[in-house]
């Protein structure tokens, strides 16, 4: 009864959305899933403000990934979320949100190291976020499906 990991696939979809929606889903990962891994950010609003979506969301992600509350589980993260992202061959914004939320999908399993514990939190955390792009996407016209 379990969902797959790969049912929910959020690269297929996000070359698909605006820049906006992407925006709004980094910033759920970010400000949102990611206090459910430990992290802590209190984001520098002025290096925000009044910036085009874009570059938002680059300064966003900037702000996020120097936040390293554990630096071996961070990296391994980052190293296992950055092949991924590379295998999906996604470009611009797109790219970036992909390896963010893959990065933050891979920080989720922060306690204990039994497989079947870390593979349902996982799991849980990509339906998580296969649930938020997909009510973030019907704001903006798009319908996605897994």
């Amino acid at each position: 009864m379990g969902i797959l990991v790969t049912e929910l696939a959020l690269h297929n979809h996000l070359s698909h959305l605006p820049e906006e929606a992407l925006q709004e889903f980094t910033e759920w990962c970010v400000l949102e899933q990611a206090k459910e891994a430990g992290y802590k950010l209190t984001l520098d609003r002025g290096k925000l403000d009044k910036l085009p979506t874009g570059d938002y969301i680059f300064q966003l992600v900037d702000q996020f990934m120097k936040v390293k509350p554990d630096p071996i589980r961070t990296g391994l993260a980052g190293a296992i979320a950055g092949k991924q992202a590379d295998n999906h061959a996604l470009s611009g914004t797109a790219a970036i949100v992909d390896f963010v939320s893959l990065y933050i999908r891979y920080l989720m399993p922060k306690e204990g190291s039994e497989q079947e514990k870390a593979e349902a939190v996982l799991t849980q955390a990509s339906q998580q976020q296969f649930e938020k792009l997909s009510q973030i996407a019907k704001k903006y016209d798009v319908e996605i499906y897994s």
